[in-house]
């Protein structure tokens, strides 16, 4: 079993990183989560920030989480290979102990302004998926792994998101991070109970996990009833840690807990505080669940090499998507979306729409217009 170690999100952020800073002058920091991709526009990384990668990538801590791919896309875009040869060029920079993605594609025409999006679990998509997980290995020559999404349109993808993520890595033998606060949205959005839930996902292929905090939205539709977000803006509920006490022991090849918050949620001095609190906080949880090896007994590298030739792509799934993206941007509100949807391609589809429940439409609605 591998030591675990307590981490954080630290990316080129001035609020992430005066949160974190007391953290990495006492030491805890143990290791740290690059959103690599969020620098690809940034002409001039200041030295400091280039210098505190290094630190971590030298001792084997420095693990690159992607944001950007859009794993799931029915069309390969240049944006794509221009991101997998920028991870390329990174990984001849720095030691990258692993590489993640999200799960799902990007909506907006803007390479680096979307919001991901699920898709259906059908042999397409399964070897679409593949077949982009096989780049990303070979462009970082590291152990690659996939993160499970906080969205599902319906109770039906929810019971069938930890399978399909396992078939998705098998051909590269790679690993999934497991967000717990992901999980929590599922679990409150759905009314699924937790034991329920955590065993549809294959526990010995988590690697790494993630906590953090979300905000609360009212649904109109349904009156009384609020919608788990996955925002990032908030201290982590107790909720979370108690899943995160719940989880740990069941996963084996568990290496990295994650704190995650983004920048806008860190701008107050008592938000601060409190992420310094949810850290050591972390930090207890992980010392009271270490381990008494710190041998690595999955090495999460692919078992045989593999052959890439030019990359899968699917027209119609292509043209279902920018179909969906749209609906998504533009609808004025549920019932408008649903009366598109219904006059789209997608009725009658592997995509479900039929099912889909309509507080969650509600919710993708918001989701993408945000990032519109």
């Amino acid at each position: 079993m591998s030591k675990l170690h307590a981490s954080i999100a630290c990316n080129l952020d001035a609020n992430i990183l005066l949160a974190a800073l007391p953290l990495f002058e006492a030491e805890k920091v143990q290791a740290i989560e690059w959103s690599f991709d969020a620098l690809f526009k940034t002409r001039e990384v200041p030295p400091w920030f280039t210098a505190l990668l290094s630190t971590y990538s030298k001792n084997n801590r420095l693990v690159g989480h992607g944001v950007f791919f859009s794993l799931f896309s029915g069309k390969w875009s240049p944006a794509q290979q221009n991101w997998l040869d920028q991870l390329k060029r990174l990984s001849a920079v720095y030691q990258f102990d692993h590489i993640t993605e999200h799960f799902g594609f990007m909506t907006g025409a803007n390479f680096h302004q979307g919001a991901p999006i699920s898709v259906p679990f059908n042999p397409v998509l399964l070897a679409i998926g593949q077949d982009r997980l096989k780049r990303i290995q070979e462009a970082c020559q590291a152990p690659v792994g996939l993160e499970n999404l906080a969205f599902a349109y319906s109770i039906d993808e929810v019971k069938r998101h930890g399978e399909f993520l396992d078939q998705l890595i098998a051909p590269i033998n790679g690993f999934i991070i497991l967000d717990l606060h992901n999980l929590y949205c599922q679990i409150h959005n759905f009314e699924i109970d937790f034991e329920d839930i955590i065993q549809l996902y294959p526990l010995e292929q988590v690697r790494e996990i993630h906590i953090s905090g979300g905000s609360w939205e009212d649904s109109p539709l349904i009156p009384g009833k609020k919608i788990r977000r996955d925002t990032h803006d908030d201290a982590v509920p107790q909720a979370v840690f108690d899943l995160l006490e719940r989880t740990i022991p069941r996963c084996p090849n568990l290496k990295y807990i994650v704190l995650e918050q983004i920048g806008t949620g860190l701008k107050t001095e008592a938000s601060k505080r409190q992420f310094q609190q949810d850290f050591f906080k972390m930090e207890q949880i992980v010392q009271n669940k270490q381990r008494s090896t710190t041998k690595d007994q999955h090495t999460f590298l692919p078992s045989q090499p593999f052959h890439l030739g030019k990359p899968l792509e699917d027209v119609i799934l292509h043209a279902q998507q920018l179909e969906l993206s749209d609906i998504l941007e533009t609808a004025t509100d549920y019932q408008h979306a649903q009366q598109c949807l219904q006059a789209s391609s997608l009725a009658n589809s592997d995509w479900k729409i039929e099912t889909w429940a309509p507080a969650m439409v509600e919710t993708v609605l918001r989701i993408a217009q945000k990032w519109k």
